[in-house]
């Protein structure tokens, strides 16, 4: 599942560390996957220095890209909250240009993946602030698409572009490609102004895409997590974010359970 959104300061770390964090607590096996330079998820995970880890995921596609083989678990780090994480640091950036002249550049980091994800019952990817090709690789791997939405004008605007950009995956390089929900975060539910723009969110996109029924709550508690390196659960258990994020992990685990029984009675 890719957690995209081109807009910066949407949560979208927040929502992938804390998403997968709850799964792993509801028993699942997770896997976090940063795929952004700027390593947000690598250092709100608890690596202060990511540009002094050994190996990180552009080391990793770079093995894809020149065909080298891969150790089983290389690169990636247990975390003590109960998630498998594969770091990212600023040599991502790097990869990314040379991604633009490599054969099958939209697929390298869904081949990296398809070796790994057996071990896993969920792999979450952080996408970067943009529609770069980093992100046209996390779209080409995923099965689906969790957008956090921060409750403001702009950012409801900027959603047309990105629907846009994975209608194109999906035509063009995986026609997979679902879109999980539309998750509205940083909402400051006093006011009449983040209540507009929750239903005017769900007014233009609701018919035909889901928009989450849990609302992340804007919340200064949740912003001192990424300095702690654990999640929310554990920085305030009792708070509002954190019974916001456990809300939206039962979500994605029934809309999961529903897709499942889905897919079964198809098959009959």
């Amino acid at each position: 599942m890719a957690v995209v959104n081109q807009k910066g300061g949407t949560g979208k770390t927040t929502t992938c560390e804390n998403l997968g964090i709850g799964l792993a607590r509801e028993g699942k096996k997770v896997l976090l996957v940063d795929t952004d330079p700027q390593a947000s998820l690598t250092i709100s995970m608890g690596n202060p220095r990511p540009d002094e880890l050994d190996v990180t995921l552009s080391d990793l596609m770079k093995k894809v890209m020149e065909e080298k083989p891969i150790e089983p678990g290389e690169g990636i780090l247990s975390h003590g909250e109960g998630v498998d994480l594969l770091p990212a640091n600023i040599e991502l950036s790097g990869l990314e240009v040379s991604l633009v002249n490599s054969m099958s550049r939209e697929t390298i980091l869904k081949q990296y993946l398809d070796s790994v994800k057996d071990r896993y019952d969920y792999v979450l990817l952080d996408c970067m602030p943009s529609l770069g090709m980093l992100t046209i690789n996390a779209l080409a791997a995923s099965n689906e698409v969790l957008i956090p939405v921060q409750a403001q004008y702009l950012s409801a605007k900027g959603l047309e572009q990105l629907l846009r950009t994975i209608r194109k995956v999906r035509r063009q390089i995986n026609p997979r490609l679902k879109i999980e929900g539309i998750l509205l975060t940083m909402v400051d539910s006093r006011t009449n102004y983040a209540k507009e723009i929750s239903a005017l969110i769900r007014d233009t996109y609701g018919r035909k895409i889901k928009v989450f029924e849990t609302d992340i709550p804007h919340s200064v508690r949740a912003a001192e997590i990424s300095a702690e390196g654990k999640s929310i659960f554990l920085h305030d258990p009792k708070g509002k974010v954190a019974d916001a994020y456990r809300a939206l992990t039962k979500e994605v685990l029934e809309n999961a359970e529903k897709r499942r029984k889905h897919q079964l009675d198809q098959l009959r």
